[in-house]
């Protein structure tokens, strides 16, 4: 089996989709300060901007790009997904954990999708734009 390798692109633009292990929770929404927060101190930490982002109940997208001489971005979502779920579990709000002893708030991986051109990240920035019209649009037909 061929081992999965990342893209990584000093400078690179990039979509992520990382979601909640527990896909009825809404802990993303409900904790939205502390995603917030956990935000802020990752990119303080390990610097990169956020050109868009979409925070829906039990998922999150967003757009980033990273400093030019820097490709990492595996380390940014540790630091963030383990720094919220911290945060959340001291808030008294985290769910079961799995046999490693992690806390299962957050399925294992992340999805991403390096940014090509213009073309490819105004595609993206629309995706984040009408994801939240789409969730919407499955409640009200389902």
């Amino acid at each position: 089996m061929v081992g999965y390798r990342r893209n990584l692109v000093p400078g690179g633009t990039f979509f992520f989709t990382a979601t909640l292990a527990d896909r009825e929770s809404r802990a993303l929404v409900e904790n939205i300060d502390l995603l917030r927060y956990a935000f802020r101190v990752t990119r303080h930490e390990r610097p990169f901007s956020i050109d868009g982002v979409v925070v829906l109940p039990d998922h999150l997208h967003v757009v980033i790009t990273l400093p030019t001489s820097d490709d990492n971005f595996p380390a940014r979502w540790k630091r963030f997904k383990s720094l919220f779920t911290r945060l959340v579990v001291e808030r008294g709000r985290a769910g079961g954990r799995n046999l490693r002893g992690e806390y299962e708030l957050w399925q294992r991986r992340y999805w991403e999708h390096t940014i090509r051109d213009e073309s490819n990240l105004a595609r993206h920035i629309d995706y984040i734009h009408f994801n939240p019209l789409k969730h919407k649009q499955a409640r009200v037909t389902s």
